[in-house]
C-alpha cells in the first residue's frame, strides 16, 4: 500500500472533518493506508467532499471499514442509500452488508435490498415502547430478582429482535426509564457484584520429558497443512465474480475490477469450471531451483483440484532468448516430475495481442509514443504526461501500423497504455506495450518486428488461455494495478491472482543475470555446473527431483520473504538418499593389511546395510561383504604415531572395521627406506570385547576389483559466494573452489 505524503495529509484531513469526524478519528484514520484509501474513495463516490451530517459521515466512515470486498461494484448503490437518509442506522448498515456479502457482484432485485435493510420502515415511538413494556411483562420475576444486576442487553436484544429498524437511543432510554419505574433507587445491595464461585483450575499434568528423544539440529520443524499448502483454500473457477482488486487514481475516482456474470459464465462453459494454472519462465536461462518452488505451487494446485498446468514460454524478449534454454526448460520439468497441460509461447498469440493493441488504441487507452529511455525515466520521475500522450486516435493507429510494417527506426517509437501518470503506483505509469526491434525470434522468426512487453502481453495470454489461477512472486504484486486495468481495459476475463515469496537459499547465487555472469565469463563450467544452485546442476550432482520437492513442500508456501539455509535442502537430499541410493564401501588409497591369527583362505560374509535406516527384518536392504585375513583399509586412516584427536589406526590401538571385527595393529612392515610402509600385521577380536571409538570402511582382497577416477575437486563445497554487488551488471564474486570445477558428474 502507497503510503501518504506530508501535502496530501492535510487535504486529507480537512476532508475527513468535513464528513464529521473528529478531530481524533480522523488523525488515527490517517496513520492507515489502507482505510485512507478506503474512506477518500468512499466520499468521493458519495460525492460529499463539500462535506455532510455528522451521521451520514458516521455510516460513510463504517462503509469504508467493514464493507463486504466481494461486492464492491455495488458500493455505489448503498452510497446513494446513505446520503438519501432511505439507509440511516448502523442496523440498517448492516443488514446492508449482510445482503450484498451473499450476493456477492452479481444483480440483485431493488424490493429485496430494501426489504432485507428496512428502507422505509418507519419505527414510532409508541411503538417502541408498547414492545419494551411487553418484554419487561415477560421477564418482571427475573427483574424483580436480580433487580439492577439484570443484563439490560439481554433486554435491549429482545426488543431489536422484535423491532429490528428502532432507534437504539430511543431503545435504550425507554429501557431505562421503565427499569426506574418497576425498580425505584438503587440500594446498597443494588451495588454490590454477585457473587462468583471460583472454578477450581485443574492443573494440567505437564508431559513427561523423554530424555531419550533426540532431534536432528537440522531437522525442519514440520509446519501445519494450511502454511504449507494454503494455496488450497484458493475460490474455485465458478467463484471468480469477486473483485480483484480496487484502483485508485488521482483525480480520486476509483476502479473497481471483477468478472462480470457474462465473462465470467462464458469462461466456465469454454473450461468446464477446471482449474487451469500456467508455469511461465522466460527462456533466458536455465532453472534454478527458485524455479522449483514456482512449479510446485503452478503444477501442485493444478494436480490437487484435477485440473491442468500449461508450461508457457514467456518469449517476448528475442535478445535473450535461445532454443537451448527452450529445449532445457521442456526436460527439466519433466525431470522434476511434472507433466504439461499443453506447452504454449507467448508468441503463439502474436497476431491476437496485436490485435488487441489496435483495440486498446480504439478506445482511447494507448498512443504512440516518440520519447527516448532517457525522457521516459525523468517524465516518470516528474509525474508529467508525454506530449504525445493526447495526440489522435487516428493519428496512433497509423503509427502503430508504421511500426508493425517496420517503417519506424528501432528506438524512435513505442506504443504506451494511457492509465495515470499522477498515481501513487509506479507501475501505473503508463507502462510500455510494444517496442521495436528488428531481431528475428527464436520461435516465431522473422514476421515481426514489433514485440509486446512482458507488462502488456502476460495479463492477456493469462485470460486468452482462461487460466483460473494466476500465481506469481511478492515482487509482482505492486503489478497487480496494471495487470487488472489492462483485462478491464479490454474487457477481457479476470484470473484469480495470488503472489506468494520467492525461494532465498543462504550461500548461493539465484539471480538468472548473475548466474549467466558466471556462465559467460567461465568461472564455472556451464549451466549446468555442480556448484550452481541450477536445477540441472543439482542434478549432476546426483541430487534427485524427489528431494527438491520434498524441500519445497517442507519450506511451506507463504507470502512472508525469508532466507532458507542451505543445510534445510541437504536434510531432505539426506533423507532421500538414505532410502533410495545403496550404499557400499570404497578404498582410494590402499594399506594392505594382513590378520594374523585368521586363517589364510578363511572368508566370512558379514551382512552390510544397503541403507543407514535399513530394517533388520527386511533381507533386501542388506548383502554380504567378504571378510578375510587380508583386507586394505584407506592409507590416511594409519599413523605411526598416535596422539589424543586422532581416532584412526596406529601401532598397539584398536579400530572396528565396518560391519565386521575390531583389529588391532601389532606390527608394521617397512621398505628398505624405513619410511614407506609396505603393509601392517594386525589381530582381530571374534569376540568383539574391545570397543573402540571409532570404525573404519575396508575392502576384503576376495571382493570385486573395480577402477575409479575421480577428479580433484570431486568433494562439492558450497564454492560461490557474493562478496560485493554494486551497480545493475556489475558484481564481483570469489571462487572458493577445492579443484576443478569439471567433476565428470
Amino acid at each position: 500500500m502507497v503510503g501518504v505524503s506530508k501535502g496530501d495529509k492535510s487535504e486529507i484531513l480537512e476532508l475527513f472533518l468535513k464528513i464529521g469526524l473528529d478531530d481524533r478519528t480522523a488523525k488515527n484514520t490517517i496513520a492507515n493506508n489502507k482505510v485512507t484509501a478506503n474512506l477518500t474513495a468512499v466520499i468521493h463516490e458519495a460525492a460529499v467532499t463539500d462535506g455532510c451530517e455528522r451521521r451520514i459521515g458516521n455510516l460513510l466512515y463504517t462503509v469504508a471499514t467493514k464493507y463486504p470486498t466481494n461486492a464492491l461494484v455495488h458500493r455505489p448503490t448503498l452510497l446513494l442509500y446513505i446520503v438519501s437518509s432511505k439507509i440511516k442506522t448502523p442496523a440498517q448498515l448492516e443488514a446492508a452488508f449482510s445482503f450484498f456479502a451473499s450476493t456477492g457482484s452479481e444483480n440483485f432485485e431493488v424490493d429485496e435490498f430494501e426489504e432485507a435493510c428496512g428502507v422505509g420502515v418507519e419505527v414510532s415511538s409508541e411503538d417502541i415502547e408498547l414492545t419494551v413494556n411487553e418484554v419487561f411483562e415477560e421477564n418482571k420475576n427475573t427483574i424483580l430478582e436480580l433487580r439492577y444486576r439484570t443484563n439490560v442487553g439481554d433486554l435491549f436484544a429482545h426488543v431489536r429482535k422484535r423491532l429490528p429498524w428502532a432507534d437504539p437511543k430511543i431503545v435504550k432510554q425507554l429501557i431505562d426509564a421503565r427499569m426506574y419505574e418497576l425498580l425505584g433507587e438503587r440500594t446498597a445491595a443494588d451495588i454490590e457484584k454477585l457473587s462468583k464461585k471460583k472454578e477450581k483450575k485443574e492443573k494440567k499434568e505437564k508431559p513427561e520429558k523423554d530424555e531419550d528423544k533426540k532431534f536432528a539440529n537440522d531437522a525442519p520443524v514440520q509446519l501445519p497443512e494450511e502454511d504449507l499448502f494454503p494455496i488450497s483454500n484458493f475460490p474455485p473457477p465458478e467463484e471468480n465474480y469477486k473483485v480483484h482488486t480496487e484502483i485508485p487514481f488521482s483525480d480520486g475516482s476509483v476502479l473497481i475490477c471483477c468478472n462480470t456474470k457474462e465473462v465470467l459464465d462464458k469462461h466456465l462453459e469454454v473450461t468446464g469450471g477446471n482449474v487451469l494454472t500456467r508455469f511461465p519462465p522466460e527462456p533466458n536461462g536455465y532453472l534454478h531451483i527458485g524455479h522449483a518452488k514456482a512449479m510446485f505451487v503452478d503444477f501442485g494446485l493444478a494436480k490437487e483440484r484435477g485440473g491442468y498446468c500449461y508450461l508457457r514460454y514467456d518469449d517476448t524478449n528475442p535478445e535473450a532468448e535461445k532454443k537451448e534454454y527452450i529445449d532445457h526448460i521442456e526436460e527439466i520439468v519433466q525431470w522434476m516430475g511434472w507433466e504439461p497441460f499443453k506447452i504454449t509461447y507467448t508468441s503463439d498469440y502474436f497476431q491476437e495481442l496485436y490485435e488487441l493493441a489496435v483495440e486498446l488504441i480504439r478506445r482511447g487507452h494507448a498512443y504512440v509514443d516518440h520519447q527516448t529511455p532517457e525522457e521516459i525515466k525523468e517524465y516518470r520521475e516528474k509525474k508529467m504526461n508525454s506530449p504525445w500522450r493526447d495526440r489522435p486516435i487516428a493519428e496512433s493507429l497509423k503509427l502503430f501500423e508504421d511500426m508493425r510494417n517496420g517503417r519506424i527506426e528501432e528506438g524512435k517509437a513505442t506504443l504506451r497504455m494511457k492509465q495515470d501518470m499522477q498515481n501513487d503506483n509506479f507501475n501505473m505509469y503508463d507502462l510500455i506495450a510494444y517496442r521495436i526491434k528488428f531481431t528475428p525470434h527464436p520461435h516465431a522468426g522473422d514476421k515481426w518486428c514489433i514485440y509486446p512487453s512482458y507488462d502488456y502481453a502476460h495479463c492477456i495470454v493469462d485470460s486468452i488461455e482462461n487460466i483460473t489461477h494466476s500465481l506469481c512472486t511478492l515482487e509482482f504484486e505492486t503489478r497487480r494495478a496494471s495487470y487488472f486495468w489492462l483485462l478491464h481495459a479490454l474487457g477481457l476475463y479476470q484470473p484469480y491472482v495470488w503472489e506468494y515469496s520467492r525461494l532465498n537459499v543462504s550461500n548461493t547465487v539465484m539471480s538468472k543475470r548473475k548466474l549467466n555472469f558466471l556462465v559467460t565469463n567461465k568461472y564455472v563450467d556451464g549451466w549446468d555446473d555442480p556448484c550452481l544452485m541450477t536445477l540441472a546442476g543439482l542434478r549432476r550432482r546426483g541430487v534427485t527431483s524427489t528431494s527438491i520437492n520434498a524441500f519445497v513442500q517442507g519450506i511451506g508456501i507463504s507470502r512472508s520473504d525469508s532466507l532458507i539455509r542451505l543445510d534445510r535442502l541437504e536434510y531432505h537430499i539426506r533423507e532421500e538418499l538414505n532410502k533410495t541410493a545403496p550404499r557400499t564401501m570404497v578404498v582410494l588409497n590402499p594399506l594392505k593389511v594382513v590378520i594374523t591369527n585368521m586363517e589364510s583362505g578363511t572368508i566370512m560374509h558379514l551382512d552390510a546395510k544397503r541403507w543407514p535406516d535399513a530394517q533388520a527384518d527386511d533381507a533386501s536392504a542388506f548383502y554380504k561383504v567378504p571378510f578375510s585375513n587380508v583386507v586394505y583399509i584407506e592409507h590416511s586412516d594409519f599413523r605411526m604415531k598416535d596422539s589424543k584427536d586422532y581416532y584412526g589406526l596406529a601401532p598397539g590401538k584398536s579400530v572396528l572395521l565396518r560391519y565386521a571385527f575390531p583389529i588391532k595393529c601389532t606390527e608394521v612392515i617397512l621398505s628398505d627406506d624405513k619410511e614407506t610402509i609396505l603393509h601392517i600385521r594386525a589381530e582381530y577380536d571374534p569376540s568383539k570385547k574391545t570397543k573402540p571409538k571409532v570404525f573404519l570402511s575396508f575392502i576384503s582382497c576376495h571382493a570385486g576389483i573395480c577402477c575409479l577416477n575421480v577428479a580433484a575437486g570431486s568433494v562439492l563445497e558450497n564454492r560461490v559466494s557474493i562478496l560485493h554487488i554494486f551497480g545493475l551488471f556489475n558484481f564481483k564474486i570469489e571462487l572458493c573452489c577445492t579443484g576443478s570445477s569439471s567433476l565428470g558428474c
